[in-house]
């Protein structure tokens, strides 16, 4: 009795979920079963985030190698980010559930909007590299680093709270089966069905 107890207690106190997600919903775009969309987001985001950093790294020194670098960055973040997003796309288009929630649209419409700034802030150095670093190429980097803060956000939640792209283990989505990655709630039944073995050893 007390190790359904515990069970029941680990279940209830995170997020309440809705019965038809008590199980992942697969991706579309997998390779062996491992989506493709998250190992391919890092680079993105790695690459416009540091446009930001050089961007600044310009401004405060003046050095022409950091605005070349900032085109760089945003050359191989807005090519990267298309070959992610084509990924993303298939799993958003495909899984309800991604649609379903408002994490969902905020997620692709924010990071298609990445992918717009990212370009309008390309194309605004293609002549001059360096002398449209500061204002409006800072102030672009910026702003997309901030939007890529709040999808990131989003995406997280579309995975560990809404389940949506997951690899679903054995058993999961029964009745007494613990949510995947339950390392607490895992060892609370363990240590209480120690205690049941000893006690009826006594």
């Amino acid at each position: 009795m007390a190790v359904k107890d515990t069970l029941r207690a680990v279940r209830n106190a995170g997020p309440r979920t809705s019965s038809d997600e008590r199980t992942g919903a697969t991706s579309a775009a997998a390779i062996g079963r491992h989506p493709i969309h998250p190992v391919l987001i890092p680079y993105p985001v790695a690459f416009l985030t540091a446009t930001l950093g050089t961007d600044v790294a310009y401004w405060r020194t003046g050095d022409p190698f950091w605005a070349r670098t900032s085109q760089w960055m945003l050359r191989l973040g807005l090519a990267s980010g298309v070959v992610a997003a084509t990924a993303g796309a298939a799993d958003y288009l495909s899984i309800p559930r991604a649609r379903k929630h408002a994490v969902g649209p905020l997620h692709a419409i924010g990071n298609a909007t990445v992918l717009a700034l990212s370009l309008a802030n390309l194309l605004a150095r293609r002549d001059d590299p360096e002398d449209a670093v500061v204002p409006r190429g800072l102030a672009l980097s910026a702003a997309t680093t901030a939007l890529l803060g709040v999808t990131a956000w989003a995406g997280g939640e579309m995975i560990y709270r809404h389940r949506i792209g997951v690899i679903e283990e054995e058993g999961a989505g029964e009745p007494d089966a613990l949510p995947s990655g339950d390392a607490a709630g895992r060892g609370l039944l363990r240590h209480d069905a120690r205690r049941e073995t000893q006690h009826e050893s006594a």
